[in-house]
């Protein structure tokens, strides 16, 4: 998928202004550096655009050491609101008789081309403000809870991040995921 050059103007002013707005969550980054880094990847402009449409609001919270790669994943306050009421993945979405979610937090992360975040990953992103107060976000589980039916979701509670569990095929109006892509 690509945008088109006013689509792609669009969303790299929003992405600058989010950028400027919030330097702590990339000390040491130049715009300059991200933005040229995004012209060369219209796949990963792609990407950004839907987390932007869902309300993820992106931006970039670090390098990746080894290739270098800019990080960019989902900071607004709360989980996304266009990415809410999902379970956690395809397979658990299948295997719900009733009321099923429109959608699956894996599913939905792989038709972005994003990924969700690791734990680690969660953990990070909550050192530069405090993310999902009022709201939880599924975090992708590790195979052996994942084969055992669970699925891990992280939110922020009483100034501190916690990680629980919950059956895959579970859903809630405020559970979500954030996305991470790597640029």
């Amino acid at each position: 998928m690509k945008l088109s050059q006013e689509q792609t103007e669009t969303l790299l002013g929003i992405l600058k202004t989010r950028f400027e707005k919030h330097t702590k969550r990339h000390e040491g980054i130049a715009w300059a550096d991200v933005e040229a880094k995004l012209h060369d990847n219209p796949a990963a402009l792609w990407s950004i655009d839907q987390m932007e449409e869902t309300e993820g609001e992106p931006d970039v919270i670090g390098i990746d050491p080894t290739t270098g790669a800019f990080i960019f994943a989902d900071c607004s306050p709360e989980s996304p609101k266009g990415r809410r009421s999902v379970c956690y993945d395809p397979q658990a979405l299948e295997s719900r008789k009733e009321h099923k979610p429109k959608h699956s937090a894996t599913g939905m992360a792989a038709e972005m081309g994003i990924t969700l975040m690791d734990e680690a990953q969660y953990r990070h992103l909550q050192t530069l403000g405090p993310f999902d107060a009022k709201t939880s976000s599924w975090v992708l589980a590790p195979d052996n809870i994942r084969k055992l039916g669970g699925g891990i979701f992280g939110d922020y509670r009483y100034g501190t991040v916690f990680i629980y569990h919950n059956g895959a095929e579970s859903y809630y109006a405020a559970r979500g995921f954030r996305g991470i892509l790597y640029v």
